[in-house]
C-alpha cells in the first residue's frame, strides 16, 4: 500500500506540477507535498485541491528536514530536467539534476518514514551513435551522447539511485526512462523544434524517432507513485516516425543541411532564444533512437494509450500548424540561417 504522505520534486515544471494536482485529488494519500524554488503555474494551482506547495531547494540540506517532519513514505522526483525548451544556464540544470539528487537521495536514506522512490529519468542515457542497436533494452549499455551533456547528467543520477538501492534495499525504487514527450500544451525541445517554420535537419540521415504523449507520461508516474512497481522500465509510445515523415505531417519546410555544420545552426536556434540544442540532441536528429516497451507492458502493467503518430498529431492539431508555404520571405531566412551557420563554422 502506499504511504499517507508523498512528497513531489520539481512541481513547478509542467509534468511535476500536474501530478501534484492529480495527487492531491486521490484519496489514498493523507497528505501530499510539492516542493521546488519556483510555484506551479497558475492553472496548476488552481486545481490543488489538497496538496500543498512548498517552497524548497532540493540542493538544500533543508530537503532532509522536510522529509523528516512530515514523514514522508514516498518520495517521487520529478526535478531533473533532461532537455530543456530553451536556452538555460548550464552550470544550474547540473546542479539540480546532480547535486540536488545527490542531497534528496541522501536525506531518503537516512529516514527511517521514507519507503518507497520513484525517479523520472530518459531514454537519452542510452545516447545515438551509428554503431548504436536497432532497438535499446533496460539492459543495454548506457553511453551519453556527450560527456557534458543533460544525458550525462541523468547517467549520473540513475548511478545514485543504484547505490541508495544497494544501501537501503527494503526500499521500492522504480525508475522511468522517458522517451521524448510531446502533446497539444507541454513546452519541450522537440515541441519548438517542430514548430519552427524551417526546420534544420541533416543531410542525408532521416532518424527514426519515438515519442510519449505527456499523458501517458503523467499517467505512469501517478501509477508508479500509487501502487508498488519496483525496477527500471523505459516509457516510450508504441511505433515510430522517421524525422521527415514528422516534418510533413506538421507542414513545416525541411532544411537539409550538412552534419558538419548543424552544430552552429543549433548554436544559432540557442542565440536566438528560440530552441535549446544539446549535443545530445543534435545526435537524436542524426542516429534517432528506439526503445524496446515489453518490461513496461508486461512487468509494469501499462500499454501506452497513444501511440506515437497519434501523439504527434495531437500536438499538430492541439498547436494549431498550418502548412508553410514556401515563399520569398521563407527562402530568405532559410539563406540566413545557412550563411550564419557557415560563418560559424568558419571560426
Amino acid at each position: 500500500m502506499p504511504s499517507e504522505v508523498v512528497l513531489v520534486t520539481g512541481v513547478g515544471g509542467e509534468l511535476g506540477g500536474r501530478l501534484l494536482a492529480r495527487l492531491g485529488a486521490s484519496p489514498a494519500f493523507a497528505r501530499v507535498l510539492g516542493v521546488d524554488t519556483t510555484p506551479p503555474r497558475p492553472h496548476v494551482l488552481r486545481r490543488l485541491g489538497r496538496a500543498e506547495f512548498v517552497r524548497a531547494d532540493i540542493r538544500n540540506p533543508l530537503i532532509a528536514k522536510i522529509i523528516s517532519d512530515a514523514r514522508v513514505g514516498t518520495v517521487v522526483h520529478a526535478a531533473t530536467t533532461c532537455h530543456p525548451a530553451g536556452p538555460a544556464r548550464r552550470g544550474a540544470l547540473k546542479e539540480v539534476n546532480v547535486i540536488g539528487t545527490m542531497r534528496l537521495l541522501a536525506a531518503c536514506q537516512r529516514s527511517a518514514s521514507v519507503r518507497k522512490l520513484v525517479v523520472k529519468s530518459t531514454t537519452a542515457v542510452y545516447g545515438a551513435d551509428a554503431s548504436s542497436p536497432a532497438v535499446f533494452t533496460e539492459d543495454s549499455e548506457l553511453i551519453p551522447a556527450s560527456s557534458t551533456g543533460y544525458a550525462k547528467d541523468a547517467i549520473e543520477m540513475e548511478g545514485y539511485v543504484r547505490g541508495l538501492a544497494r544501501r537501503r534495499p527494503d526500499l521500492t525504487i522504480t525508475t522511468l526512462r522517458f522517451a521524448n514527450i510531446i502533446g497539444p500544451d507541454v513546452d519541450t525541445v522537440l515541441a519548438r523544434y517542430f514548430a519552427l517554420p524551417v526546420v534544420p535537419s541533416v543531410l542525408g540521415y532521416d532518424a527514426r524517432l519515438q515519442l510519449l504523449h505527456a499523458s501517458d507520461a503523467l499517467t505512469v508516474l501517478e501509477l508508479a507513485t500509487l501502487e508498488d512497481r519496483p525496477g527500471v522500465f523505459n516509457v516510450a509510445a508504441d511505433g515510430v516516425l522517421t524525422l521527415g515523415q514528422a516534418l510533413r505531417r506538421a507542414g513545416r519546410v525541411e532544411l537539409p543541411v550538412p552534419r558538419p555544420l548543424l552544430p552552429s545552426v543549433a548554436k544559432v536556434l540557442r542565440g536566438a532564444r528560440v530552441v535549446d540544442f544539446s549535443t545530445d540532441q543534435v545526435r537524436l536528429l542524426n542516429y534517432g533512437r528506439v526503445v524496446d516497451t515489453t518490461r513496461l507492458k508486461r512487468t509494469f502493467g501499462y500499454r501506452p494509450r497513444w501511440t506515437t503518430a497519434a501523439a504527434f498529431e495531437d500536438y499538430v492539431r492541439g498547436r494549431g500548424l498550418r502548412p508553410v508555404v514556401p515563399g520569398e520571405h521563407l527562402a530568405a531566412l532559410a539563406d540566413r540561417v545557412v550563411a550564419a551557420a557557415a560563418t560559424g563554422q568558419a571560426r
